[in-house]
């Protein structure tokens, strides 16, 4: 397995992934390829993508405002799980974050996401029960 830092060459094959993971996907919104465009541009270092044999095989992108860093759109093709792609994907975020400065290290999983729950606690997070996220959105594809 290898890792690399994505580009927009690679959007077809990132949206796929995130398909075939089952991950929501807005491509009329966040994740049009103009969105991303947009994001990788800001931070190159932020989509990094895991390949075996040229084929992306896993894919996270991270999100920082520099006290946190946030691990989002964590995503491994099913045919290709339990292999420790989600794992080194996972390390490869805290250590790009590492090299910022951060040092707190975030992800937010919906409550019945047993599996990336059991994913996190493995790589060494914590649950943390006593936080409530609010969020407000201009529209349903942001």
């Amino acid at each position: 397995m290898k890792l690399r830092k994505l580009t927009i060459g690679d959007y077809e094959a990132i949206t796929s992934l995130w398909t075939k993971a089952k991950l929501p996907f807005k491509p009329r919104g966040r994740d049009s390829r103009e969105a991303i465009a947009a994001e990788m541009a800001a931070n190159p270092d932020f989509f990094v993508g895991a390949f075996e044999h040229d084929n992306l095989v896993g894919v996270v992108v991270l999100g920082c405002d520099m006290r946190k860093g946030w691990i989002n759109r964590l995503a491994v093709d099913p045919e290709c799980r339990r292999r420790g792609v989600a794992c080194a994907l996972v390390a490869e975020a805290e250590k790009i974050f590492r090299r910022r400065g951060v040092k707190l290290f975030c992800a937010l999983i919906e409550e019945g996401n047993v599996v990336s729950k059991q994913l996190f606690k493995h790589c060494g997070y914590s649950e943390d029960r006593s936080i409530a996220y609010f969020s407000k959105r201009d529209n349903e594809d942001i």
